[in-house]
């Protein structure tokens, strides 16, 4: 059967306005939280999820389902690898058993925007990628250092016969100064230093106050080490999917949310007052203790690292380390 040329012509051009019309049409991205809703990070990503959601009608939507309640924070990365949801804002230290070399970035001493331009940001990427099914979009939280809690006052580094309760971002290092160290989930913490089960914890400089620790912290030790990540990482296939004008809106608005990082360091900085103001004493050790301290922080924890992943652990530490943050 012959179609006359003008019918033809216009049967394809039908054919080309509904795919145009297909791949113009609005996606909604599925985005879970490994923190709690009522948590400063959550805080601080809804407000841009609402400016997200209102600019990107007809493009690009986000459904935010929620945080530990919708899904424990441990399988979160596993949830974002797998496709059950297609974004997380999650931190590295809670998905190693997906990707090992997540926990890397807390090492990190460059600023996110140095990253961008300096081949951090690829070489994270290329690594997702390859061996976890993700792209790693953004990262929300800067300059947020973790401090050691205790409610024993000491003079110098030194945690022998201290009980201290911990994750994997400072497990090492907390052992290297003599700590007992234990692991209990963050709800079950106020109870511990409570009954005295433990005698302080790790944590970053803010939050504490949303989970009512500073109710049985006295004392915090100075100066911080490592920074906190918190970044929102996405499923592959489900970002190569995108269209090209979905991409580059995604794209512009995480920008604009990197931009806001500044905030941390106002947060960082008010968090240490009403630290302060709440009772809670800064422990400093004098300038060249203080150094080692910090110092020794990164040495286990670029250690641990090489242990880990020798290769990747090299090419981040020569991208990401204050000796990187110099050139």
């Amino acid at each position: 059967m012959k179609i006359p040329g003008c019918k033809l012509i216009a049967t394809l051009m039908l054919c080309a306005a509904a795919v145009g019309r297909a791949d113009a049409q609005e996606r909604t991205l599925r985005l879970v939280s490994a923190f709690p809703e009522n948590g400063i990070y959550v805080q601080h990503l809804q407000a841009w999820i609402k400016q997200f959601n209102a600019q990107g009608k007809g493009i690009l939507q986000i459904n935010f389902l929620g945080g530990p309640k919708t899904m424990p924070p441990f399988e979160v990365g596993n949830a974002v690898k797998s496709g059950v949801v297609d974004m997380a804002l999650n931190t590295g230290a809670f998905y190693t058993n997906v990707l090992p070399e997540a926990d890397f970035l807390k090492l990190g001493e460059v600023p996110i925007a140095e990253q961008r331009k300096n081949g951090a940001f690829a070489a994270i990427n290329q690594v997702w990628n390859e061996k976890a099914n993700m792209q790693y979009l953004a990262r929300m939280v800067e300059n947020q250092p973790f401090h050691l809690y205790i409610n024993k006052k000491i003079d110098k580094p030194d945690l022998t016969g201290m009980k201290i309760r911990i994750t994997p971002v400072y497990r090492e290092f907390f052992q290297a100064l003599s700590a007992n160290v234990i692991t209990t989930p963050p709800g079950e913490v106020y109870t511990a230093l409570e009954r005295g089960v433990v005698d302080g914890y790790g944590w970053p400089i803010g939050g504490i106050f949303d989970l009512n620790w500073h109710e049985k912290t006295k004392f915090r030790v100075d100066p911080g080490f490592y920074d906190a990540e918190v970044s929102l990482i996405m499923n592959l296939p489900a970002y190569k999917k995108l269209t090209p004008p979905q991409r580059d809106y995604l794209e512009k608005q995480l920008l604009a949310l990197e931009a806001k990082n500044t905030f941390w360091t106002r947060y960082a900085e008010e968090e240490t007052a009403r630290q302060a103001k709440a009772g809670i004493q800064a422990i400093s050790f004098d300038p060249a203790t203080a150094k080692r301290y910090r110092d020794q922080a990164y040495e286990i924890g670029w250690a641990v690292a090489a242990k880990q992943s020798p290769e990747i652990a090299a090419r981040f530490k020569s991208l990401l380390s204050k000796e990187a943050a110099a050139k």
